[in-house]
């Protein structure tokens, strides 16, 4: 049976799971789904096209699905997807999109005061540590960790199982594996922590060192894209370098995120 709290406000059209709960003054509108097992503590509010998947926890005062802040398309109630099993802290605002709409994967964690802009795509065990802000579309792979306070701008792609440390300003895309951090942000160099803590074992790792020295050698005579093509041909039938490579090889908005010229890819 659905538990919702005497104050909460449900808008006719709202599809509740009977699991779930409804905590105190929580406004939920009518075109919301909200999955089985999920949880919305007191002072949630949910609009928009916005569904919600299964266990999900969503503490007070966040707001999901809510009118872009774009003024080009202001008021207008696009859509949000939001993955099983997602925790959402305090005074977290997801927006809706304007065009594919606003997706986000299963697992993902918001800590308090993180927002989401319009058409965002998050995949799997996403990490935006407090106050972390991004821009609309940014688009960012299977387990991105960002630190608090960081700033992503509109459009910048990060790649999977990239970190990239707090308060960093970031305004070009950061390449799978990667550590980046700096306002405005540069690569450090792998994120060495991360792949040990998700299983990589040293002979990944280490070919992963090879392609990203390879890659940004200031030293070389040749352009990047032929370091790319070098790279495939060396190393293009192992997944995690082809991964790498097809990061490169996408279509993007933003320049590349890149070492500063004294520093070494570690």
């Amino acid at each position: 049976m659905t538990m919702i709290h005497q104050t909460a406000i449900i808008e006719p059209g709202a599809k509740l799971h009977e699991s779930v709960k409804i905590g105190p003054f929580c406004h939920i509108g009518p075109h919301v789904e909200i999955g089985p097992s999920s949880n919305l503590h007191a002072h949630v509010v949910i609009s928009g096209r916005t569904l919600i998947g299964a266990s999900t926890q969503i503490f007070p005062f966040a707001c999901v699905g809510s009118a872009s802040q774009d003024q080009k398309a202001a008021l207008q109630e696009g859509a949000v997807t939001l993955g099983d099993q997602c925790l959402i802290r305090e005074n977290v605002t997801i927006n809706s999109g304007i065009g594919p709409g606003t997706h986000i994967g299963r697992g993902c964690v918001f800590l308090a005061g993180a927002h989401v802009a319009h058409d965002c795509r998050l995949g799997d065990k996403v990490l935006l540590a407090n106050n972390v802000l991004l821009g609309g579309h940014v688009d960012l792979d299977d387990h991105v960790v960002i630190g608090g306070g960081a700033a992503i701008h509109q459009y910048v792609r990060i790649g999977a199982y990239a970190f990239i440390g707090g308060l960093a300003g970031v305004e070009g895309d950061v390449a799978p594996f990667a550590l980046a951090g700096g306002n405005r942000a540069h690569l450090y160099g792998l994120n060495l922590t991360g792949l040990s803590r998700h299983g990589f074992n040293p002979e990944r790792i280490a070919k992963l060192k090879i392609v990203y020295r390879e890659l940004f050698n200031h030293q070389s005579n040749q352009v990047f894209r032929e370091r790319l093509v070098e790279a495939r041909k060396l190393f293009g039938d192992q997944s995690d370098v082809k991964m790498l490579l097809d990061f490169f090889d996408q279509n993007n908005k933003r320049p590349l995120c890149a070492p500063r010229r004294q520093r070494s890819i570690a």
